[in-house]
């Protein structure tokens, strides 16, 4: 749960914006949708390899 402290003279906009970025740097979304399934670490681990093959595949055309 994020938790921002509003100032007397801060203005809701101020606030609201910077609770948009505090959301933003601790990618609060992305760990709620990484949770909303369960993967198995053998299915994580063959998505990562198969993801480096593509990336190496892409930028090594030889």
């Amino acid at each position: 749960m994020l938790i921002i402290d509003v100032k007397e003279s801060e203005s809701i906009d101020r606030a609201l914006k910077r609770y948009k970025r505090k959301h933003q740097s601790v990618k609060l979304m992305r760990q709620l949708r990484n949770r909303k399934y369960f993967t198995k670490p053998s299915v994580k681990r063959r998505a990562e390899v198969l993801k480096a093959e593509y990336i190496n595949k892409k930028y090594h055309l030889d």
